[in-house]
């Protein structure tokens, strides 16, 4: 069966708090999934008008399969910036995996591919 596809773009942090998402409560949906990871972004203070967009898969377990990928980038600065951007957004991934998916949304995401957009500055 071929993977199928689903784009979270999501502008902004929408959660704050101090617990780690893989903490928190059990997530739904993928737009939960999606502030999860928005919560554990901090761009780079020095970024300005910056965006990333990640692609990475779960597992069913809520762990990633193999490390976010960026796809697309558009960062101000030069190559230390840029770098310094993409690892940032990379690590608010791995920050917070594993997720705790609920059973039904856990059944769902398993190998699907998806993408994030990070951007700068956070809202």
């Amino acid at each position: 069966m071929k993977c199928v596809a689903a784009t979270l773009m999501m502008a902004g942090g929408m959660l704050a708090g101090t617990l780690v998402p893989s903490q928190a409560a059990v997530l739904n949906t993928m737009d939960d999934v999606g502030d999860a990871i928005q919560a554990c972004w901090t761009p780079p203070a020095d970024a300005g008008n910056s965006t990333v967009t990640l692609s990475f898969s779960f597992k069913r377990n809520g762990s990633l399969i193999g490390p976010p990928r960026p796809t697309a980038v558009k960062v101000a600065g030069d190559d230390k910036a840029r770098k310094a951007f993409i690892d940032a957004a990379i690590a608010a991934v791995k920050k917070c995996t594993p997720l705790a998916f609920s059973p039904a949304l856990a059944q769902g995401v398993g190998g699907n591919v998806f993408t994030l957009q990070l951007v700068s500055p956070k809202k």
